[in-house]
C-alpha cells in the first residue's frame, strides 16, 4: 500500500509542473515584441503548443509497449529540446533571426511533451486506484493547475528586479526546458503499476490528502491576490508552496508504518494472517465497498472495453468530443489569450491574472474528486456528462460578464473560468474511461483531447482576426478597449451554451449505467 501512495505522489509532482504550455500567457506579450510577431502569428503559436495533442496518442501506445518510467523521461527530452532551442536563440540575441517556422514546429514538440507526462500520471492514478479513479485522478491533475503559479513564482522571484521583457522571456522557457526534466528524473522511480493483494477503498488516505491539497489550494489562491499587491515575499510563497508539495509524503510514510507494524504482530501470532475483507466484497458479480455501493467501473458501452476505431464511430463519442470542445478547450482558448486581453484592457497585471486563474484552476480540477469522495456514500453515482454540464453554466455566464470593461468583472469571469475549466479536464478523465473503459485508455483519451488543438485553431484564430481587424479599424498595431474582444466574448460564450445543452444530451445517453 505504501508503494501505490509513493506512486500518487509521484504523479501529484508531475503534475504540478507538466502544464508548461499553462504559463504562455504570462510572457506571451513580450514574445510577440521580440519576434515582431502579429497577433494571428502569436496566436498560431498557442495552437501549436495544443497541436502537440494531436499526436497524443503515441504517447498512449508508448505506455502500452514501453516501462512508464522511459515514457516519462521521453516527454520531458522532448520538452527540453522545444524549449531548450527556443532558449538558446533568445541567450545569444538571435530571436530576430529565429525562423517562425521553426519556432512553430518547437512549440508543436514542446506541447506533445505534456502529453507523454499525462497519459503516465493517468494510467498510474486508474490502474494504482481502480476502485477510487476519480479521487486519484482529480487529486493528481488538480496539482496540474498549479504549473503556471509555481513558474511565475519563480519568475518572479529570480527575476523581479528585471524589467527586461527579453530577460523574463528567456526565464520561463529556461524553467519549461529544465524544470520538467528534473522533476521526472526524481519521479521515475516511483511512477510504476502496483498490483496490490488487496483491494479495499483507501478512505485514511485520501482523507488526509484532501486536507493538504485544500490548503495547499487556499494558500495558492490568497498569495496570487496578495502578490499582485505586493503584499507576499517571492521567497516566502515559493518556500511555502514546496513545503505544501512535500507534505503528501506523510500518507506513504505512515501507510509504511502501519504495514511495519501489522507484520510484527503476524509474527507474534505464529505467522497466522487475518484478511479484514469487511470493507470489499463481491456481489452480484461486483466489488462492493464499504458504504454498499457498486464500484466496478460503469462504462456506457455495455461494461465493455472499447477500442479506438469503434469508439470513433460511436454518437456517444462525437456528443463527448464536442462537448469538450465547447466547454473546456474554449476555456483553455480564453486563458491562452489572457496576456492580450489584459493588455487590452490597459492593464499590466498579467503574471497576478495567470496565477489567479492557475489557483481556482487548481480548486476546479479537484471540485469533481471531492464530490465523488461524498456522494460514494450514497446509493447512486452522479452522471459525470451531467457534472460536466453544471460547471459549463457558470462559464458561460461569465464569458458574458466579460462584456462588462470593469477590472472585477475581468477578475471574477477569470478565476470563473478558470475553476469551470479546471473541473471538466478533470472530470473528462474518469468520463473516458466510464464511456469507453480503461484498457485502452492511453489511447482512447488522447484522441479525445485532439479536440483541444483544433478549437484551439478554430476559435484562437477567429478572436485574433477579430482583434487585427479592430485595430486597423483604430489605425494602430495594437487594439486597446473593450471593442477588442467583444465579439470573442460573445462567440465563446454562445459555443459553451451549446456544450451544456450536448452535456445534456450525453447525459441523458447515459444516465441508467450511473445509477
Amino acid at each position: 500500500m505504501a508503494l501505490q501512495w509513493l506512486s500518487l505522489v509521484g504523479t501529484i509532482w508531475l503534475q504540478s509542473i507538466s502544464a508548461t504550455n499553462s504559463n504562455f500567457p504570462a510572457y506571451s506579450s513580450q514574445l510577440k515584441h521580440l519576434l515582431s510577431l502579429s497577433q494571428l502569428q502569436l496566436n498560431n503559436l498557442a495552437f501549436a503548443s495544443d497541436a502537440g495533442k494531436l499526436f497524443g496518442f503515441v504517447s498512449g501506445i508508448a505506455a502500452v509497449y514501453l516501462p512508464l518510467w522511459i515514457v516519462l523521461l521521453i516527454g520531458s527530452s522532448l520538452g527540453f529540446i522545444g524549449y531548450g532551442v527556443q532558449y538558446l536563440f533568445l541567450l545569444s540575441n538571435k530571436a530576430s533571426s529565429l525562423p517562425y517556422t521553426l519556432v512553430f514546429l518547437l512549440t508543436v514538440l514542446a506541447g506533445n511533451s505534456i502529453c507523454w507526462i499525462n497519459t503516465v500520471c493517468y494510467v498510474i492514478a486508474i490502474q494504482n486506484f481502480a476502485f477510487d479513479r476519480q479521487l486519484a485522478v482529480g487529486l493528481s491533475t488538480s496539482y496540474q493547475g498549479l504549473s503556471a503559479k509555481i513558474y511565475a513564482d519563480v519568475v518572479e522571484l529570480v527575476f523581479k528586479s528585471s524589467s527586461s521583457s527579453i530577460q523574463r522571456t528567456r526565464s520561463y522557457l529556461l524553467l519549461n526546458c529544465i524544470l520538467p526534466l528534473v522533476v521526472c528524473l526524481i519521479a521515475s522511480p516511483l511512477v510504476r503499476v502496483i498490483k496490490s493483494p488487496r483491494s479495499r477503498r483507501l478512505s485514511g488516505g485520501f482523507l488526509v490528502i484532501f486536507v493538504i491539497t485544500k490548503f495547499t489550494g487556499t494558500y495558492a489562491v490568497i498569495t496570487s491576490l496578495g502578490s499582485g499587491k505586493g503584499l507576499c515575499s517571492p521567497a516566502m510563497i515559493l518556500i511555502g508552496m514546496c513545503v505544501f508539495l512535500v507534505a503528501p509524503l506523510v500518507v506513504p510514510l505512515m501507510e509504511r508504518l502501519r504495514e511495519r507494524m501489522e507484520n510484527k504482530c503476524l509474527i507474534r501470532s505464529y505467522g497466522k494472517r487475518v484478511c479484514d475483507e469487511s470493507s470489499m466484497h463481491e456481489e452480484n458479480g461486483g466489488v462492493m465497498n464499504e458504504h454498499g455501493v457498486k464500484d466496478e467501473g460503469l462504462f456506457v458501452c455495455g461494461n465493455e472495453e472499447v477500442g479506438a476505431k469503434v469508439m470513433i464511430r460511436s454518437l456517444n463519442f462525437w456528443l463527448y468530443f464536442f462537448v469538450y470542445m465547447f466547454g473546456a478547450t474554449v476555456g483553455m482558448v480564453y486563458l491562452n489569450n489572457l496576456g492580450q486581453i489584459v493588455e487590452s484592457r490597459g492593464s499590466s497585471k498579467t503574471s497576478s491574472l495567470v496565477s489567479l486563474a492557475s489557483s481556482f484552476g487548481f480548486f476546479g480540477r479537484i471540485f469533481p474528486c471531492l464530490l465523488d469522495y461524498h456522494i460514494s456514500r450514497a446509493k447512486c453515482k452522479v452522471s459525470r456528462p451531467a457534472l460536466i454540464a453544471l460547471m459549463m453554466v457558470p462559464m458561460t455566464a461569465s464569458f458574458f460578464l466579460l462584456l462588462n470593461n470593469n477590472h472585477l468583472c475581468l477578475h471574477i469571469s477569470t478565476a470563473t473560468i478558470g475553476i469551470c475549466t479546471g473541473a471538466i479536464t478533470s472530470i473528462s478523465v474518469s468520463t473516458t474511461a466510464d464511456l469507453f473503459g480503461t484498457k485502452n485508455f492511453g489511447v482512447n483519451h488522447n484522441i479525445v483531447v485532439s479536440n483541444i488543438p483544433i478549437g484551439s485553431l478554430l476559435f484562437g484564430n477567429m478572436a485574433a482576426l477579430l482583434y487585427r481587424e479592430e485595430a486597423l479599424t483604430n489605425g494602430s498595431g495594437n487594439c486597446m478597449g473593450i471593442k477588442c474582444y467583444q465579439t470573442s466574448f460573445i462567440i465563446w460564450g454562445s459555443l459553451c451554451f451549446i456544450g451544456t445543452l450536448l452535456a445534456v444530451t450525453l447525459h441523458s445517453r447515459s444516465k441508467k449505467p450511473y445509477i
